[in-house]
Order: structure tokens, then sequence, then C-alpha cells
């Protein structure tokens, strides 16, 4: 191992190699191994810090719910003066743009079976992602979105909205928005998040 990182710095080292090799090899072919060598640590590295693949792949997904998170948080600051429901939108766009900017770590932390959500701190992040979203519909529609079945059936459907256009954005299904340049595509992401969110 080499000597020049310290605990936190070798953690950090060692997620952003991940990162890469999942970006590159997708989970099928990701190794412990290949996240040292890329790394540039000894072979054993990942597993004294992680465990496992499963370890592994759940900090990653971590990290990538609390970056998020961060995205999230940072966006509705900016927008901190507009409507509830604007600001809502803003959340909409961020969660494609997230899933566009970081399509392997995206599906990992949703569409992969490897992370362990039993895990502390993956599950940490995770609802505190979630509870980001369920707020937003809330100063939207002015109640508590999960005190009632209307209101949790109003956050599930801008979840898989967003969700939804995220992945058929990403497979490239949506051939017309495939065609638009990126100010037309942001336009069109928050012009569709508009039309079917439940709030108005």
């Amino acid at each position: 191992m080499s000597n020049t990182y310290h605990h936190g710095d070798l953690r950090r080292a060692l997620l952003v190699a991940a990162e890469a090799e999942l970006a590159e090899k997708g989970t099928e072919r990701f190794t412990l191994r290949a996240c040292a060598k890329r790394a540039g640590v000894s072979h054993a590295a990942p597993a004294h810090h992680f465990g496992d693949v499963e370890g592994l792949l759940s900090a990653l997904a971590a990290d990538g719910f609390r970056r998020f998170a961060e995205m999230a948080s940072e966006r509705l600051q900016a927008c901190a003066d507009a409507s509830p429901p604007k600001r809502l939108n803003v959340l909409g766009v961020g969660y494609v743009d997230f899933a566009r900017a970081n399509p392997a770590l995206f599906k990992l932390m949703f569409a992969s079976d490897i992370p362990d959500f039993d895990d502390k701190e993956l599950r940490s992040a995770a609802e505190a992602s979630f509870s980001q979203l369920a707020a937003a519909v809330g100063d939207a529609t002015g109640t508590d979105p999960l005190a009632s079945h209307d209101g949790q059936l109003r956050v599930a459907t801008m979840w898989s909205m967003v969700h939804g256009l995220s992945h058929l954005i990403l497979a490239r299904r949506m051939r017309f928005l495939n065609e638009r340049d990126e100010t037309e595509l942001q336009a069109d992401i928050a012009a569709i998040i508009s039309a079917v969110a439940l709030v108005r």
C-alpha cells in the first residue's frame, strides 16, 4: 500500500477509482483488484477498507446519494425566492441532470441489486435524498406529503416521472430529444416535468 495516503485520503482515492471502474466496466466486470490498481495501492487495500465488492459499491452508492443531495441543495438555494412549484421543477431538472452526468453511478444507486441498502451509511444517505424530494412536494402542495395517501401518491408520481425520464434519456429512447442541443434539451426537460407533475 502506498504510504503517501492518509486513511481518509485512501478511502476517497478508492471511491474515485471505483467510480471510474464502474463507468468503464459496469458491475459485471468490476473487481477490487482493478480498483486497487487504478488507485495505485496494494490489492489488499479495498478489502481492508470496504470488505468486499458489495461493501465498496455500497459505499460508492452512499457517496452518490450525498453528492446528489448536495447538488439538490445548491440548486434549491439558487432559486430560494422562486415559487414552491418552480423550486420543485428545478429539483426535478436537477435529478435528470445528475443522471445524465453520472449514468453509471445513477444506475448503481437505483437499478442495481449489489448495494446493501441495509447498510447504515447507505440507508441514511438515500433517505436524506428522498426527504429533499418529499419536502419539495410538500412545499408545493402546502401539506405534509407523507402524512396522507394522496400526498404519498404525489411524491411517488413526481419521483417516478423524473426517474423514468432520466432512464429514457440515458437509453436514448426518445429520439426527438436526442436531436436537441443542450439549451433546447434543458428547456424541454423542464417543460416535461412541469406538464406532468401533480403540482401546479
